[in-house]
């Protein structure tokens, strides 16, 4: 004969000052003296199915690249400001920005503490129009300086 395991009782809270809510003290109760449950046994058609399913896919043909959007690979000619820093040479809006970021970690253009904020040099405020830019709307200042 099984002997059933008895469940350790139950903590009593400590009186409060202050009137809890029913809701608090039940929580607080589970949480206290958490009821033991046995682990359930996983299904087996379920596993079975899982292996089918995971051989299927290593079998199926990989799924295509994304592409990126054409409006972002086109070349745009910057402007004589901008030109200074990334080069005169078209280049797509993505690669402007990788230069752009570049420029800045090597004069280390990035407040010290509030790296999203950029500190511009010169020829950075050219571009911006003021002394000092969030990284968000680095790109949209950038924007106006590409044809």
């Amino acid at each position: 004969m099984a002997t059933a395991k008895k469940a350790a009782p139950a903590k009593t809270a400590a009186p409060a000052t202050k009137a809890v809510p029913a809701k608090k003290v039940a929580v607080a109760a589970t949480v206290a003296a958490p009821a033991v449950v046995a682990p359930k046994a996983a299904p087996v058609k379920k596993a079975a199915a899982a292996k089918k399913v995971a051989a299927v896919k290593s079998d199926a043909v990989p799924a295509k690249k994304r592409t990126p959007n054409a409006a972002f690979m086109k070349a745009l000619t910057p402007s004589a400001a901008l030109a200074a820093i990334v080069g005169a040479s078209p280049l797509p809006r993505t690669e402007v920005t990788k230069k752009v970021w570049e420029y800045i970690k090597k004069h280390k253009l990035q407040d010290e503490v509030q790296k999203r904020i950029i500190v511009a040099d010169a020829a950075l405020t050219e571009i911006f129009g003021k002394a000092r830019a969030d990284m968000f709307e680095m790109t949209k200042l950038i924007n106006s300086h590409l044809k």
